[in-house]
């Protein structure tokens, strides 16, 4: 397994963290949910710092080095401040109660307007 982390600082970019959501809402969740190879995406913000990013788990490095249209770069007009990329050395899943992780988070939970 691979994990890549990606993050930008919107600062200049004409983009915010709110302004960014309705992005998952509209296209983004939809779009990486039919990404061969990919395990699980999840965006994390900081609304205060106005910084948006991503992480995700890939099945493989192979997988994880397939091309994707970055549409969050187009929107805010430039590639990811920070590109981490990282070989997973375990996993593990905790008890919980919430039976899947899709369609979770602030951007899919909150109305949009």
């Amino acid at each position: 397994m691979h994990a890549v982390v990606v993050w930008w600082d919107l600062e200049g970019s004409g983009q915010t963290v709110e302004s960014l959501r309705g992005f998952l809402r509209d296209e983004a969740v939809d779009r990486f949910s039919r990404a061969e190879g990919l395990r699980l995406k999840f965006w994390i913000s900081d609304t205060a710092a106005q910084r948006w990013g991503a992480v995700l788990l890939w099945e493989s490095a192979e997988a994880a080095a397939a091309p994707l249209p970055s549409r969050a770069a187009e929107l805010i007009g430039r590639p990811p401040s920070v590109r981490l990329a990282f070989d997973v050395e375990a996993t593990a899943e905790g008890v919980h109660t919430v039976a899947a992780l899709a369609g979770r988070g602030i951007a899919l939970e909150t109305p949009a307007g």
